[in-house]
């Protein structure tokens, strides 16, 4: 079976040629109403994004995306042109290695940082929206770190297909964030045959940072969770932890990996209460922290 590519970025091009000279505020007016409109389901998504974390989509982009997008634009046309030549490999080992078999949907696009990868559906399949804007702004357009995206994000379409099932209900909030990162983390690690994933590739130390401030993440999210604070500056792209982004990420795939000594990953993805199974693990890689 062949995925499918919906390509929007020469629609992106052709607009920003017209609207790179604008102001910020037309750019963005233009960006939705010329570009965007042309792609109703995707908007929504970008902007229902925000609004289920209580922001507003439009002082995010002002302040963080779109002001980048000329010094990024050479990143995000090597990303797209690497897209294209990867996004089908990716999806030929997922059917190998982890027996996925739904139809799925590539969509390239520039956005407003929703994501460089996005696991949710399109048109009413399966679909990764790839993100241009956050792929420059990470780092991440060459060919393997691409690959590696289109692994994780694919195995978080595994995971929710999983899930899909009489008695499993849809979970939010940052247990589930948690869970799920780690375990598309993992599925990242056994479509590669490596460990190391495209997170890694943002900073040459992210890795040992991580590992050797372990404790203090973990004292850290389970304080942020406990105080009832948004952990968004565990996950997102565009903020960070003393320098650092997306730590939730490597604390969920250390989680999963613990338990991977006593369950399968197919058992670990049907866990009912991922809290009830993440909290005792996070408590434990605390303990080490001395404040």
């Amino acid at each position: 079976m062949q995925s499918k590519i919906i390509d929007t970025f020469p629609f992106f091009m052709r607009y920003w040629g017209k609207a790179q000279n604008l102001s910020v505020d037309e750019q963005i007016q233009r960006w939705e109403l010329e570009y965007m409109a042309r792609f109703p389901e995707l908007l929504q998504k970008q902007i229902q994004d925000y609004r289920n974390d209580g922001y507003n989509w439009r002082k995010i982009a002002r302040e963080k995306v779109v002001p980048f997008w000329s010094e990024r634009l050479p990143a995000m046309i090597q990303a797209h042109d690497n897209l294209l030549k990867v996004c089908q490999s990716a999806y030929a080992q997922a059917q190998e290695k982890l027996n996925y078999t739904s139809e799925l949907t590539f969509v390239i696009y520039a956005g407003i940082a929703s994501g460089a990868g996005w696991a949710t559906t399109y048109q009413d399949n399966d679909a990764i929206l790839c993100g241009l804007e956050n792929i420059a702004e990470l780092g991440w357009q060459d060919p393997t770190t691409l690959k590696r995206l289109m692994s994780h994000e694919i195995g978080h379409l595994w995971h929710f297909g999983l899930r899909n099932r009489p008695g499993y209900q849809k979970i939010e909030g940052p247990w589930w964030s948690l869970y799920t990162e780690g375990i598309a983390n993992r599925c990242e690690d056994i479509l590669t045959g490596e460990e190391t994933g495209h997170i890694f590739a943002q900073q040459g130390d992210w890795l040992e940072w991580c590992q050797r401030n372990k404790s203090w993440l973990a004292h850290e999210f389970l304080g942020t969770v406990d105080k009832g604070e948004k952990t968004l500056a565990f996950f997102a792209s565009w903020c960070d932890i003393r320098g650092y982004k997306q730590t939730g990420y490597f604390l969920g795939q250390e989680a999963v990996k613990q338990m991977e000594g006593k369950s399968t990953m197919q058992e670990i993805a049907l866990i009912r209460n991922p809290e009830s199974v993440l909290r005792p693990i996070l408590e434990s890689f605390a303990v080490g922290f001395e404040a």
